[in-house]
């Protein structure tokens, strides 16, 4: 027998011979596939043996047993995948949704939630919801700094007072020693961009104290006021000087003004970490976003003090011939109406699916007023045509950027949602690797597993050694796929034919399992 033990649970060894002898069978034993072990390297064979929630066993040896012999000739077997950028959180919370089924078919065994700034800043609570009905995968928790700032200061345009400050920089402390796994923000978005870089900094300061991450959705990913290379010059330097990993969330360079750009930002980022700096990146494989139509077209200056505020100023003839002449500057800079999909818009469902340009046309309205005419209405979420793919392709090859979704969890059929939901790993894997080659296949593996771990400090998970949580992925690279569409999202990858989360089976044979076997984990690294 040759391999290497964990543990010596089921097993003794004979020193003299340096050889291990199992007295009983592992748990489950995986046999014969191609091991994609999470590093980088090509695959090799090796089996694999599980007891508990750990594989204790890598090697090659037809003396062991176990329980339950999986034969994976002829798949993949891999880390579990984890997605660094998920909205999943409160459908996860949900008893309809716990289980978590479009994540499982793509592999997915582990997410990170409360990102953009967004999402509850009581990580206690949240955890509790999360396991009231059991969890399909594990869930890591961050810190939002927009919600922090919204119910310490509100919605209001001003820095906080030096009290404020200090009641921000508590929230923080509180959330991650309740296990979070660093801060989040989202810049773009209000009422976080309000906020000054040194208020961002302080608050980075106390998540570093826990060894946590800064994940950011930039302050402007286009040309809306301080550019592209601005803001990712901004999470470099709150990685700095707060002295923790900054990670440029779903990095991009988005709308025709900045095409071409990926190029200087790989730059910075390339010339930040050979001084020393960590910096990373994830991204999602697709050239359009998605997010809602107020934040893209309504100018952060009309959105201060929340909706209701917004609302007064659209009916404000003089301030909404103002808002409308950058409405017009921020259409252009997404594509045009054309480039705008409405994705979810339950005031008027018949909208979901159609381009703006089409609504507007319904309308007998130009863009701009039928964008107005909807938002009036309710807040909708957007798809939005807007990459170059060669910014996508660079950004995709760099060593430093972990694969995401920066996609939700919602009930099958609701809306004609962004395909990233359901496809974005399997998609990454057969478009990417198989279909354009853009990258190869252990390095893909490598952005969603071991590279993640690592920077979130995953140390027992994200690679298939003896010794770590038996998170597992093993996929058919023949039938491995994303199904998703733009006009037709509700639909689950395939491809994907076993899933284990710690030990445990969350998808065998390709049918997923009663049990829910996620865990809501706790930041270990304090």
């Amino acid at each position: 027998m040759t391999g290497i033990l964990y543990s010596n649970i089921h097993a003794k060894t004979d020193q003299s011979e340096n050889n291990t002898v199992y007295d009983e069978p592992f748990d489950i034993l995986i046999k014969n596939g191609r091991i994609l072990d999470g590093t980088g390297n090509p695959w090799y064979y090796a089996d694999i043996g599980i007891n508990e929630d750990r594989i204790v066993w890598v090697g090659k040896s037809d003396d062991v047993t176990a329980n339950v012999t999986l034969d994976a000739e002829g798949l993949y077997v891999s880390p579990g995948f984890i997605d660094v950028h998920s909205h999943a959180g409160s459908g996860l919370a949900s008893e309809s949704l716990s289980h978590g089924q479009p994540l499982l078919a793509q592999g997915i065994t582990s997410v990170v939630v409360n990102p953009d700034g967004g999402g509850s800043i009581d990580i206690a609570g949240q955890r509790e919801s999360l396991e009231e009905h059991g969890i399909g995968v594990n869930v890591m928790q961050l810190v939002p700094h927009g919600t922090i700032r919204r119910e310490v200061i509100g919605n209001d345009n001003r820095q906080p007072t030096e009290q404020e400050l200090e009641e921000m920089k508590s929230i923080v402390k509180k959330g991650m020693q309740e296990g979070a796994f660093g801060l989040s923000s989202g810049l773009f978005y209000t009422p976080g961009a309000y906020a000054e870089t040194e208020e961002v900094i302080e608050l980075a300061k106390v998540a570093a104290q826990y060894n946590g991450v800064y994940s950011s959705h930039i302050r402007d990913e286009s040309d809306y006021d301080v550019g592209l290379i601005a803001s990712v010059d901004e999470v470099i330097r709150i990685a700095e000087e707060a002295k923790l990993p900054g990670i440029v969330s779903h990095i991009k360079a988005l709308g025709t003004g900045v095409w071409g750009y990926s190029s200087a930002v790989i730059n910075r980022i390339d010339r930040a970490r050979d001084e020393g700096i960590e910096v990373f990146a994830d991204q999602y494989p697709y050239p359009a976003s998605s997010t809602n139509l107020t934040a893209v077209l309504i100018p952060a200056w009309a959105r201060e003090g929340g909706r209701a505020d917004m609302l007064q100023r659209l009916d404000d003839p003089e301030l909404l011939e103002e808002i409308k002449t950058e409405m017009v500057a921020n259409l252009e800079r997404r594509g045009g109406a054309e480039s705008i999909q409405i994705a979810d818009y339950s005031a008027d469902v018949d909208q979901e699916g159609k381009r703006l340009s089409e609504i507007a046309a319904q309308m007998d309205e130009d863009a701009i007023d039928a964008a107005i005419s909807l938002i009036k209405v309710q807040n909708p979420r957007i798809v939005s045509f807007n990459m170059l793919d060669e910014d996508v392709n660079r950004f995709m090859q760099q060593s430093w950027t972990m694969t995401s979704s920066d996609g939700g969890l919602v009930e099958m059929g609701e809306g004609v949602v962004h395909p990233r939901n359901y496809g974005s790993f399997p998609r990454k894997i057969h478009h990417y690797v198989q279909n354009e080659n853009v990258i190869e296949l252990s390095f893909a593996i490598r952005s969603m597993t071991s590279l993640p771990a690592s920077v979130f400090g995953l140390y027992d998970r994200g690679l298939l050694r003896a010794g770590q949580i038996a998170d597992i992925t093993i996929f058919n690279p023949e039938t491995v796929r994303d199904l998703a569409t733009y006009s037709d999202p509700h639909q689950l990858s395939e491809g994907v034919e076993h899933v284990l989360i710690n030990g445990k089976f969350a998808v065998k044979n390709g049918e997923f399992q009663n049990e829910l076997t996620g865990r809501v984990l706790f930041n270990q690294r304090d």
